[in-house]
């Protein structure tokens, strides 16, 4: 018996949900996935999977084993990349992913700028609003603002954006400007059902921050639909600096309740913590990091 065989076939059959799924990724026979599954059972001594007719569930033995047999295969991929010559120059294929709007206004120039000075590489940029998994999804490196949590990953820290509260002149002309966060309870306000906004918004900083519960007029699903909103005079938006930089320096939106932002967003680039970093992700960190940072500077 393969064992490396096998236990690719069992991390393809957990990542999939079942032998079938396996079957189609490994572009396997399902008798052969379900042959080389029972045959790693048999040589173990011990019942990795319960097979059901709608989905898979690992034992306590299976889910030791799946986590040994990942790592042995990424280690085993790392040593074929470092043979390769993976490591020796910036070639290969890197996946970046960023929030949407960050992502197109930041990292996407940044992006095509690397591959000019990298030709052996390629790039897949995936922008979202959405957390994709660095392992699971296949992601190199990610584009993250908000708090990290504790994890085996290692930041790269690139600067800060903050919050803030914005509406047309227009708007502003007709209803008055708010003097205070409460004051937004006589406004229409845009409500931005993103990644990181909630109903609640957060004014001040510290033993000062006070949370403003928000009944919006109008609420949508992406930071381009509020500012947009906003800027047709629709009310009072809050969004991330960033986003609304270039209709502010224009002088189309106007930030408002400055004196109580919240506390700035730390902005880092995310990647495994590996113990050999293959070259492409080293020559993205040192290519991309200081031109990201600069961006957020400016």
């Amino acid at each position: 018996m393969d064992r490396i065989d096998a236990m690719t076939v069992l991390v393809a059959a957990v990542d999939t949900g079942s032998l079938s799924g396996a079957s189609r990724a490994l572009s396997m026979p399902l008798a052969t996935v379900s042959r080389k599954v029972s045959d790693l059972e048999a040589h173990l001594g011990t019942q990795l999977l319960i097979r059901s007719s709608r989905r898979l569930t690992l034992t306590e033995a299976g889910e030791a084993f799946l986590a040994s047999a990942r790592r042995i295969l990424e280690d085993l991929d790392e040593a074929e990349r470092a043979a390769s010559g993976e490591y020796r120059a910036p070639q290969g294929h890197l996946h970046i992913t960023a929030p949407i709007m960050f992502g197109r206004l930041h990292v996407e120039p940044v992006a095509l700028d690397f591959l000019k000075a990298y030709p052996d590489i390629t790039v897949r940029l995936t922008l979202a609003d959405t957390l994709l998994n660095l392992v699971d999804d296949h992601v190199d490196v990610a584009v993250r603002v908000g708090r990290l949590p504790d994890s085996r990953l290692k930041a790269l820290r690139l600067g800060e954006i903050g919050w803030v509260a914005c509406a047309s002149p227009d708007y502003l002309a007709e209803r008055g400007e708010p003097a205070t966060p409460d004051d937004l309870a006589d406004h229409d306000c845009v409500m931005f059902e993103g990644l990181y906004s909630t109903a609640t918004w957060t004014f001040g900083r510290g033993s000062e921050a006070k949370d403003i519960s928000i009944q919006p007029r109008l609420s949508v699903n992406s930071a381009d639909a509020a500012i947009a909103a906003a800027l047709r005079g629709a009310g009072v938006t809050r969004v991330l600096s960033y986003q609304v930089a270039q209709p502010v320096a224009r002088g189309d939106l106007k930030v408002i309740l400055r004196s109580s932002e919240p506390a700035p967003l730390p902005v880092h680039l995310l990647y495994a913590g590996q113990s050999l970093l293959p070259l492409k992700l080293r020559a993205f960190l040192d290519f991309a990091g200081p031109r990201l940072k600069a961006s957020l500077v400016g």
